[in-house]
């Protein structure tokens, strides 16, 4: 039989690099790698109750897009991290992947030349030198799991990851986060579903079997052991907003029996900010009065946040203005500055009744 039957619409297959060859070429520092183990532990620690004073602070651009843009803001951000370290834990955002509701920019794995071309080769070994560079500088990061194979090229780099709302429900995502070496949180659905991140987190706490990738690049059997370090994250949906008091509670509740003390951070972007990036200020201020009121279970929150503010349509040809997303709109810099300055004075006020 001549009739061809499979890869139909398959235009070409180029085989990747293994991870193990890009880790050769960009190895991990002892530096790096103590950052990496010191702040997973601290996470964790804040996580499970151990460090009850401390809030995880996970801020940075949308997206990745510009690795000059990205240390730029690094070193803007490394001082502000250092000082407050006594009230959060800041973590870099270093997303290198970004889902689509339809079609887009993949992110700067997927299409790192920003022309079609999808270089994703590159794009890994871009990605692994950004990291490097920032954990370098003694700024860990935090990134989107998105798809299954990049892990094994990056998540070494990588001290929190995020299943995001429209991967939360699958179930790939899910085996994948029982298996990763970091702490994850899980974005409720879309359209506001909580139930779907409370049973995102149920399975990742348990083993699981699946097909992936070894360090040579060869189809493996992946069994995994679980992962006790998982939360949720709260980023409003279906266009409604879920930072408030009431709606905490009830994620409290619905994970109370999976013995973690600290369980909820919130998205200040998102539907919580309504899709205004103006308003993550507001949510965050409302996120630590909850917190200094009594509310121990909420871990951390989340800011979009880039060197300048709002964002830029991405055109194939068009110059691209510096610092500026390409994705949601962020805070700018300055802002950005400000706020975690006043929400870390805020930390420490006494609310009033």
């Amino acid at each position: 039989m001549n009739r061809p039957i499979d890869n139909q619409h398959i235009g070409l297959i180029t085989a990747l690099p293994p991870p193990r060859v890009i880790k050769t070429k960009l190895p991990i520092t002892e530096q790096a790698a103590a950052l990496v183990v010191e702040t997973r532990n601290a996470i964790r620690k804040i996580l499970h109750g151990q460090d009850r004073d401390r809030l995880v602070v996970i801020v940075g651009p949308c997206s990745i897009h510009n690795s000059e843009a990205a240390f730029e803001y690094a070193h803007k951000l490394k001082p502000v991290a250092d000082a407050l370290r006594d009230r959060f834990l800041i973590v870099m955002r270093t997303y290198f992947e970004k889902p689509r509701t339809t079609v887009g920019w993949k992110g700067l794995i997927n299409d790192p030349h920003l022309d079609g071309t999808c270089d994703i080769a590159t794009g890994l070994e871009l990605a692994r030198t950004i990291l490097l560079r920032i954990n370098q500088l003694g700024l860990p990061c935090a990134t989107e799991l998105l798809d299954p194979i990049s892990p094994q090229y990056i998540a070494d780099l990588i001290s929190w990851a995020a299943i995001g709302a429209r991967t939360t429900e699958s179930q790939t995502h899910r085996e994948l986060a029982s298996g990763v070496s970091m702490p994850v949180g899980f974005k409720n659905g879309t359209e506001g579903s909580l139930q779907v991140a409370v049973n995102a987190m149920i399975s990742a706490r348990t083993p699981h079997h699946f097909v992936g990738i070894n360090a040579d690049g060869q189809a493996a059997i992946i069994r995994t052991m679980g992962n006790p370090n998982r939360h949720i994250v709260l980023r409003g949906g279906g266009g409604k907003t879920n930072y408030e008091a009431e709606h905490v509670a009830k994620a409290e509740a619905a994970v109370a029996n999976e013995g973690i003390a600290r369980p909820i951070m919130i998205d200040c972007s998102h539907d919580n900010s309504k899709k205004d990036h103006t308003r993550q200020g507001f949510v965050a201020q409302e996120v630590l009065r909850q917190f200094r009121g009594g509310r121990q279970t909420i871990m951390g929150f989340m800011l979009e946040s880039n060197l300048n503010p709002g964002k830029q349509a991405w055109k194939e040809g068009v110059a691209l203005q510096h610092g500026v997303s390409i994705t949601d709109a962020c805070l700018g810099w300055d802002k950005t500055e400000q706020l975690l300055h006043e929400l870390a004075t805020a930390i420490t006020t006494t609310p009033t009744s």
